[in-house]
């Protein structure tokens, strides 16, 4: 069973910075599959945020498009979100697995919280 642990939230303050890290235990993009962060915010629904495959096309909700990155590092089997510019609405849970656009994700992570406030 493919284990997923999200790291790297916490609280920041609107405009600023944070870096969230995937690690996966298996092989990433070995189905040719892409990979997705999502975030959940209190009575929301989970929502797919950004993605990239194997050969670093990404795409990203237009909430968040020009403030996140997403990039892979596969030799450490590893998914990055970078947030820049956060904003308060960028409060949630994140989590990352498969792009459930595309395929089946995986059992989910606990995800990491990321609180955005002054």
């Amino acid at each position: 069973q493919v284990q997923i642990v999200e790291s790297g939230g916490g609280l920041v303050r609107p405009g600023e910075s944070v870096i969230l890290s995937c690690v996966v235990s298996e092989r990433l993009f070995s189905q040719r599959y892409a990979m997705a962060w999502y975030r959940q915010a209190p009575g929301s629904q989970r929502e797919l945020v950004a993605s990239v495959n194997e050969g670093n096309s990404v795409n990203y909700a237009d909430s968040v498009k020009g403030r996140f990155i997403i990039f892979a590092d596969n030799d450490a089997n590893t998914v990055y979100l970078r947030m820049i510019d956060t904003k308060p609405e960028d409060t949630a849970v994140y989590f990352c697995n498969r792009d459930w656009r595309t395929i089946d994700v995986w059992n989910w992570g606990r995800g990491t919280q990321v609180s955005v406030s002054s």
